[in-house]
């Protein structure tokens, strides 16, 4: 490992590099297996720029051994890789039109070599819409990468948090509440992560207002394992999420979001 950043209380980002020399090529969207000798692997997002496979980076909250042993990690340590896995964002789908992106909490992670993309071949796209929120102003991260954006005049950046502090002077509410009005149904595609129940009600809100649901995109990574299908830990009815996604068109998990126990 390279480097080890805070992002936001036990949130790191890790800078990976390859010992062999070898760059791990990955999609907008895809996961690696990560974990520390000793330790089990856990699924996590790639959150750095696709361009740039050399240097892997994910970011990482610590909820459990496996991923505090993670963001314990210094420099010189050696962290275990295995993928990527998964299907992705496929952003060049949007090329030509409008992309709204919305994330919650560390929900950005997965995003974020999406916007990148975006970013880096701006000419490709029209509108570009990034809403982000968290419970509290510090749960936000890339905080420094977002005040970068909103200094942008080709992108619209919304910053809102569930529960404001002392010295909190942005926006209070749910990420629904920032939403564009004005969305062109016809043009957008939408790409949201987040927690389920923030991925439904935006997701609802956006086909709500004529957006068709095969032009919006959840990333489901919910309970995955083993990464390549065989466990069956993340099975949702017909779904494998490690093998069919973890993205997927909402029309394709709009149901099953509102399943019981699925």
């Amino acid at each position: 490992m390279r480097d080890n950043t805070v992002e936001a209380p036990q949130t790191h980002t890790l800078l990976l590099e390859p010992s062999d020399g070898v760059a791990l090529t990955f999609a907008p969207g895809q996961f690696t297996m990560l974990g520390r000798p000793g330790h089990a692997e856990i699924p996590i997002s790639v959150s750095g720029a696709a361009d740039h496979p050399e240097l892997l980076e994910h970011t990482v909250r610590a909820v459990g051994d496996a991923s505090a042993a993670l963001i314990d990690a210094r420099p010189g340590d050696v962290v275990l890789v295995r993928g990527p896995y998964g299907r992705g964002w496929e952003i060049a789908d949007a090329e030509g039109g409008d992309v709204l992106i919305v994330a919650g909490g560390i929900g950005l992670a997965p995003l974020r070599p999406a916007i990148l993309e975006v970013l880096a071949h701006r000419e490709r796209y029209g509108r570009v819409t990034l809403v982000y929120g968290s419970r509290t102003p510090d749960q936000l991260i890339f905080q420094e990468e977002l005040e970068r954006w909103r200094g942008r005049f080709d992108v619209d950046v919304a910053v809102t948090v569930d529960s404001a502090t002392p010295g909190w002077r942005g926006h209070v509410g749910l990420v629904t509440s920032l939403l564009p009005r004005d969305v062109d149904a016809d043009s957008t595609m939408a790409f949201v992560c987040g927690p389920e129940i923030m991925m439904r009600l935006t997701a609802d809100a956006l086909v709500d207002a004529e957006l068709p649901p095969g032009q919006v995109r959840v990333s489901m990574e919910r309970n995955m394992k083993c990464g390549i299908g065989l466990c069956g830990h993340c099975q949702l009815r017909e779904l494998f999420i490690c093998v069919d996604g973890p993205v997927f068109g909402y029309q394709r998990v709009r149901s099953l979001l509102l399943g019981r126990g699925l």
